[in-house]
């Protein structure tokens, strides 16, 4: 048999190719992750020669991606420079499209919100409407000062399910939008734009802030209930792309109507809007009102955490996993946690604790977020 010299080469150029590609990423990472890293620090960190961190450093700030971040030492010589990267080099936008709300975002590469908008906007499936996003969209890059040629993107959270392509709602009862484009939601917004599943979104922003979770399954307690199932830090889309919908898991044989024409829907009994419905739909009211111990406000609370203790319960133990609190109740269920994992472990099959239970990281805006962050992802990783 003979060997082609000239294929053995050409495998050995793509292996070193790959190779330094790794390489840089990981170095990125690490000074993204890590802020004010000496060069040393990144040889002790990654096990990588000093001529090879210096060579991907001197790359990396040719580029606009990292800078000298200080200085580190104080033994008497010289004091070694400090790396850090540049985080505003790259950001995203991204918009959180609901019944009534619109809310936009901007990220820098470390995933935190540069600047946020949040206005009350009933949604239409009309032009003005989407002229609106884009204004809004506009207003947010001159509020924020951010420069134009390094916006990755505009990720695009709505309550609805779309292709894999994130250009097209095959599903969305919600706003009673089915077949609506992106190309719709984007046409007054000049720079690339993908549509994501609200709940998929903001489980994905939990994904980039909780670095220690592989499995866990996010549940969004807003006006509606979503749900995202996360497995070796990815999120399972399912076979039809329907995985996670918790809100349409049977709660009460025949009991309330959901949206989706069946009845007795987690949904119908665990949205954000069953408790503010109690206070002309201003959710912070009635935790406020909770708080005083008002009565009505109590029972209510009461009921609601007794269904969704049986929700997250079913959840465990199905998956297994640690359960994310999030959406609108999310935000307020800090002062809640521990009553709540005692109602929850009570439910347990095999074990007297809830501990699975956890509360979301981003308490406000995850949707808008995630929905930005997934441009971020996409760009860090081709570093």
């Amino acid at each position: 048999m003979r060997v082609n010299m000239g294929d053995k080469i050409e495998n050995k150029n793509i292996n070193n190719l790959e190779i330094k590609k790794i390489n840089r990423t990981n170095i990125y990472q690490l000074l993204r992750n890590n802020s004010g890293l000496a060069k040393q620090d990144i040889v002790n960190n990654l096990h990588l020669c000093l001529p090879t961190i210096s060579q991907n450093i001197n790359e990396l700030q040719s580029e606009g991606l990292v800078e000298i971040a200080g200085s580190i030492g104080n033994t008497g010589g010289r004091r070694a420079k400090a790396y850090g990267i540049i985080k505003d080099a790259r950001t995203a936008i991204g918009l959180d499209i609901t019944k009534n709300h619109v809310a936009v975002v901007a990220i820098d590469l470390t995933g935190s919100i540069i600047e946020c908008v949040r206005t009350r906007k009933k949604y239409e499936r009309t032009d003005e409407y989407y002229q609106y996003i884009g204004n809004l969209v506009n207003t947010l890059i001159e509020k924020a000062n951010l420069n134009r040629e390094q916006i990755l993107g505009v990720g695009i959270g709505i309550p609805g399910l779309v292709t894999q392509d994130h250009q097209t709602v095959f599903f969305g009862e919600i706003l009673n939008f089915t077949n609506a484009t992106c190309s719709e939601f984007s046409k007054y917004i000049p720079y690339k734009t993908a549509l994501f599943n609200d709940a998929n979104a903001a489980s994905f922003a939990e994904i980039w802030a909780s670095k220690e979770i592989t499995n866990a399954f996010y549940i969004m307690l807003s006006n509606n209930i979503g749900g995202s199932i996360v497995i070796n830090n990815q999120i399972y889309a399912g076979e039809h792309l329907r995985s996670g919908e918790v809100g349409h898991l049977k709660l009460v044989p025949n009991g309330k109507q959901c949206y989706c024409g069946q009845k007795g829907c987690v949904d119908s009994y665990c949205a954000a809007t069953v408790l503010s419905s109690a206070t002309d739909g201003n959710l912070e009211s009635f935790f406020s009102l909770l708080k005083i111990g008002d009565k009505e406000a109590s029972r209510l609370w009461d009921e609601y955490l007794d269904y969704l203790a049986i929700t997250v319960n079913n959840l465990h133990m199905l998956f297994d996993c640690k359960v994310i609190l999030g959406g609108y109740v999310g935000e307020y269920m800090g002062d809640y946690m521990e009553e709540f994992r005692e109602r929850a472990k009570k439910l347990n099959s095999f074990v007297d604790n809830a501990d699975y239970l956890m509360g979301c990281t981003y308490k406000t805006e995850a949707i808008a977020a995630g929905a930005a962050l997934n441009f971020i992802s996409d760009f860090v990783n081709s570093i």
